[in-house]
């Protein structure tokens, strides 16, 4: 008789466990899908209680965190390198869209040289993560 060691438990556990932790029934996908468009909505309609370049960051910081939330979903869906990439990289474009309405904030060399900053750090990030 087989004796079972808590490693080889724990290996079955995780077996067991991996296949319906990743994998979304469809009906799973649609409510996650649109509980990512509620969730986006409620934080749009926070933004209109801003005005000016405020609500034009918040905006964007909802839009990126919508579409970091659809990338990763998909990834749910379906793991693939192709799908982890398009996470990081909707990480990077979010997080530079923020930048480029922040730097609106500033005014003349300033406003540029965060501009060109933003740019900056948002191309590396792209040439990194479609490097891997």
């Amino acid at each position: 008789m087989t004796k079972l060691t808590p490693s080889l438990m724990a290996m079955l556990a995780a077996s067991l466990f991996a296949g319906s932790s990743f994998a979304l029934t469809k009906n799973e996908y649609k409510v996650e899908k649109d509980r990512i468009e509620a969730a986006y909505k409620s934080a749009k309609a926070q933004c209109d209680k801003l005005s000016g370049n405020a609500e034009d960051i918040c905006e964007e910081e909802a839009k990126g965190k919508r579409n970091i939330a659809r990338a990763e979903l998909e990834q749910q869906r379906e793991p693939s390198d192709k799908n982890a990439r398009a996470v990081e990289l909707a990480k990077a474009k979010a997080t530079y869209e923020v930048a480029e309405e922040r730097c609106d904030d500033l005014q003349g060399e300033a406003e540029d040289r965060c501009e060109r900053e933003a740019r900056a750090a948002y191309d590396a990030a792209v040439e990194r993560i479609r490097g891997k």
